[in-house]
Parts: C-alpha cells; sequence; structure tokens
C-alpha cells in the first residue's frame, strides 16, 4: 500500500440510552445534520453530516435505524 490509501467510509455508532434519531436542516443552505437528541432533555449531540441520501441510507442500515422514523428539525 502506498502513501495514500483509499479513505474507509465508517458510519458513528448511534448512543444507547433514551435517544431519538434526529435529522436537523437549514432552510437557507440545505446542510444536514444527523443527531441524536436525548428524550429528557432535548439536547442534541451532533453525529455526522449528511452529503447526500445515501449517507443517510448507509447510516440507517449500520445502526438498524428505520429511515421514516427520523424526525426532521429546522
Amino acid at each position: 500500500m502506498g502513501l495514500f490509501g483509499k479513505k474507509k467510509s465508517e458510519y458513528p455508532k448511534f448512543p444507547e440510552g433514551d435517544y431519538a434519531p434526529v435529522l436537523r436542516c437549514s432552510i437557507c443552505t440545505g446542510e444536514q445534520v444527523l443527531c441524536a437528541r436525548e428524550r429528557g432533555t432535548g439536547r442534541l449531540v451532533e453525529l455526522m453530516l449528511v452529503r447526500s441520501p445515501a449517507q443517510l441510507e448507509g447510516f440507517c442500515a449500520a445502526n438498524g435505524i428505520d429511515p421514516e422514523a427520523i424526525e426532521k428539525i429546522y
């Protein structure tokens, strides 16, 4: 293998506990950030920047989350 290897596309683990998946969307730029929202306090934990629908589907498949269950907040 050379100096520059192929970048691995690993998805972050969804935190265990009482968290709900949330997609925080920007109205102006269209940027989407996948977050975990704590159900008790509403605190958001940012997990990853979503650049394409395929990335979101890959994350859901890796963590066993239904893509339809992810709430969008603006």
